[in-house]
């Protein structure tokens, strides 16, 4: 079966500019590149990845392009561009050429919405991915959910997908409150959903695959399996757990849909939603 991991990353780790790397996930404070990842994507039978920013630097898109251009099991870019530049359009339209880059992605969680969702730069600068052909993530956490709908609504016509399901508190076991937040969402047609980033909102030494399975039936039951794609955020993932527990997560539980919507949420719908080679 045709897999695509929907949300990988690479660094070269650098301390100051990669400071969110604390003392705790020491597990992460090296280098990840293309062969760290082609090693593991060989043994699990995972023939192409999508490469997402992790740093707001318009130096770290390039470094994902080139690697993009290198290395073929890499299917494209989600990069970083101040989208509340004066000259967005301009900037855009070069982009348009490096076909490597799919999309953006601003990192928004845990920010003020007066710096994104209501800074009036920003938003005119998301109105105009759509006619560049460009998607957008949007990385938040769960208690920014409804500022994040009235977010998406601004724009009817552009496609975006949520991060790591918003980051809800699986830790706490609580998911009332996003079920309904994640419900309203979901009913933008636009807004699709990966299945990434869970374990490492559970309890890193204690999650077991139980406190993560309700989520993942929220998730397929706000979005259905046509827009949702899994994603391991390695090597992020490994603070809390290896890759191969990630996918064995998706996979165990897309047993009990239709092999045809397995294969939809594996690699169709991320090859959709992103114009995948």
């Amino acid at each position: 079966m045709n897999i695509i991991d929907a949300h990988i990353h690479f660094w070269k780790f650098d301390p100051v500019r990669d400071s969110w790397i604390n003392d705790d996930m020491t597990v992460i404070k090296r280098d990840f590149l293309p062969a760290d990842a082609e090693n593991i994507f060989q043994k699990n039978n995972i023939t192409g990845c999508v490469a997402v920013q992790a740093d707001r630097s318009e130096q770290e898109t390039a470094f994902l392009v080139e690697l993009c251009r290198k290395n073929a099991f890499i299917k494209g870019v989600v990069g970083w561009v101040d989208l509340s530049r004066k000259d967005i359009q301009e900037t855009l339209l070069a982009y348009s050429k490096v076909p490597e880059i799919k999309g953006f992605r601003e990192i928004m969680q845990g920010t003020p919405d007066e710096q994104y969702f209501t800074n009036h730069s920003f938003l005119e600068g998301v109105k105009h991915l759509n006619n560049y052909g460009y998607t957008y993530d949007i990385l938040i956490y769960h208690n920014q959910l409804p500022t994040a709908v009235r977010f998406s609504e601004r724009y009817p016509d552009q496609a975006f997908i949520l991060d790591h399901i918003a980051k809800p508190n699986i830790k706490s076991g609580e998911w009332k409150k996003w079920k309904t937040d994640m419900k309203e969402l979901a009913k933008n047609p636009r807004m699709y959903c990966k299945l990434s980033g869970m374990i490492t909102e559970a309890d890193w030494q204690r999650w077991n695959d139980d406190h993560i399975k309700p989520y993942l039936e929220i998730a397929a039951e706000c979005f259905g399996t046509d827009r949702l794609s899994f994603g391991s955020d390695w090597p992020v993932c490994l603070l809390a757990g290896k890759y191969e527990a990630v996918l064995k997560i998706i996979t165990e539980f897309l047993l009990q849909v239709p092999l045809a919507e397995r294969e939809q949420v594996l690699s169709g719908n991320i090859t959709r939603f992103y114009t995948l080679n």
